[in-house]
């Protein structure tokens, strides 16, 4: 009996955009520093998550990019694991935030005990409009990878805008379906309420 070959996932967007335009990642992790020289906030993220968990807490950054809220956590006290698809952004995390374990991984596929990474996180974080990068038909999977990684008590936090090709609406029902039970939705990472009339969520979710 002939075995099948493993199909791999669809490509997320993001992995899309780098592979026309390798020069993208590096203009993305140019503007991240260009803002911080300029004295932007870019802690908001990760204050709402240290807020929310004791110190020295596991912490999962999935869809890192160059490492700002992972690095920021770490910083904080806590033992931080970030996994991003894209390479380039992986190397500048481990460059600018040493500390974190960085993974270079597609989340569709994240099997971190795998990789001989514990997991039963207490928190995982997305934020940076991830879902948005995502392809659609690995929502739910990620979702679920998501699930499978949180501790039985532990939360997932999970930011994006509207506008990005994923109605809220059909997020919060992969979410149910990938075992996720929305706990409170927020629509900025200020704690201020979700609304129908909202332009972002952030979705705090525990294990269903």
């Amino acid at each position: 009996m002939t075995k099948k070959a493993a199909v791999s996932p669809e490509p997320s967007k993001w992995t899309r955009m780098i592979q026309a335009d390798p020069d993208h990642s590096h203009r993305y992790i140019q503007r991240f520093k260009t803002m911080a020289a300029q004295g932007h906030d870019l802690h908001g993220e990760a204050r709402t998550v240290d807020a929310m968990v004791g110190r020295g807490s596991r912490i999962l950054d999935a869809g890192c990019g160059p490492g700002r809220v992972g690095g920021r956590l770490h910083e904080l006290g806590h033992t931080v694991v970030g996994i991003d698809v894209d390479p380039a952004l992986i190397a500048a995390a481990e460059e600018d935030h040493p500390g974190p374990t960085w993974v270079v991984g597609d989340l569709a596929e994240m099997d971190l005990p795998a990789q001989g990474i514990e997991a039963n996180f207490d928190v995982i974080v997305s934020a940076g409009n991830v879902m948005g990068f995502l392809a659609p038909s690995t929502r739910v999977d990620v979702l679920r990878r998501f699930a499978t990684h949180l501790a039985d008590d532990g939360r997932a936090i999970i930011g994006f805008g509207a506008g990005r090709g994923y109605d809220f609406r059909d997020f919060l029902a992969d979410c149910a379906e990938a075992g996720l039970a929305l706990q409170i939705p927020l629509s900025t990472w200020d704690l201020r309420p979700f609304t129908e009339d909202s332009t972002f969520i952030v979705a705090i979710c525990g294990k269903a």
